[in-house]
């Protein structure tokens, strides 16, 4: 269940959009002496719970005064919606049929991306997968089950998991399920390590990618990754590093990669356009 996400400060706003990457960010501008603001806040808390996959954020514009001014705010209620760092649209007023149907527009896009795209679960070869602090009692193997049982950290809060797949992959975005208490938080990304990185490696070496996770981002909703970087992945190592409230034990209930296999090519499939066998033409 996604929840909405109060900016108190003008210079939080870009943090929270910078980290939402492709996800749709829809911010709520009101102001407490609003009345119409009071009366569509209700349903704006409903679309909250109904669309998981969106970021949904709220601002008073008597607290953040720059970040309404430099956004051209004007009237109240006013609904920004912004897709990679961009604002993609912009609805005035208290109307909940024109706020669900662009939420509903745009988040279907989102959708659309990743089309083609499937879960990699049956590519990975769980015998060489493998964590660092985990639980006897609750390993690492149980993120992969479709049950009730979770992986829980064993001396502190961190964790490093190694998954290894059977052939090379193309990663869009992952996948955790987690508490919103104890998930994850900052994950250091790294791929095609000789062997399992240990924490200090972890700490010291150059990522390929970092995520800090939010707390509504913990519901098996797809995080996109900078996919580029993702193109022939062999096998994939989290180092979390932290979690959301930051105890002592991190728990993860299930973690999942979306992407392709990288197809490989057979040079036999290409034809000679001159020359024979041997000749360098």
């Amino acid at each position: 269940m996604s929840e909405i996400k109060i900016v108190e400060l003008d210079d939080q706003l870009q943090t929270e959009l910078t980290i939402a990457g492709e996800k749709l960010v829809v911010v709520y501008y009101s102001a407490e002496w609003c009345v119409p603001c009071k009366k569509i806040k209700p349903f704006y808390e409903e679309l909250s719970k109904k669309h998981p996959s969106v970021v949904f954020l709220k601002l008073d514009v008597d607290i953040c005064q720059e970040t309404a001014i430099a956004q051209g705010v004007t009237a109240m209620p006013t609904f920004i919606f912004h897709k990679n760092l961009e604002k993609i649209d912009v609805l005035q007023g208290a109307d909940p049929l024109a706020l669900e149907q662009k939420i509903t527009q745009y988040s279907k896009n989102r959708e659309e991306n990743l089309a083609g795209y499937s879960d990699l679960q049956t590519y990975i070869s769980m015998n060489q997968c493998e964590c660092m602090n985990e639980s006897d009692r609750h390993p690492f193997r149980n993120v992969f089950e479709n049950n009730d049982s979770y992986l829980e950290s064993d001396c502190d809060a961190q964790l490093i998991m190694a998954v290894t797949f059977q052939q090379p992959v193309k990663i869009h975005s992952i996948k955790i399920k987690a508490p919103q208490t104890n998930g994850p938080k900052n994950i250091k990304i790294f791929i095609n390590q000789p062997h399992t990185l240990g924490f200090d490696s972890g700490e010291s070496n150059v990522p390929v990618q970092e995520l800090i996770i939010l707390p509504t981002q913990l519901d098996n909703t797809p995080i996109p990754l900078t996919f580029v970087k993702f193109q022939n992945v062999t096998n994939i190592q989290l180092y979390v590093q932290n979690n959301q409230n930051s105890s002592d034990k991190t728990v993860l209930n299930s973690l999942g990669f979306i992407g392709i296999p990288k197809a490989a090519t057979n040079m036999g499939d290409f034809q000679r356009v001159s020359g024979k066998k041997g000749e360098i033409c």
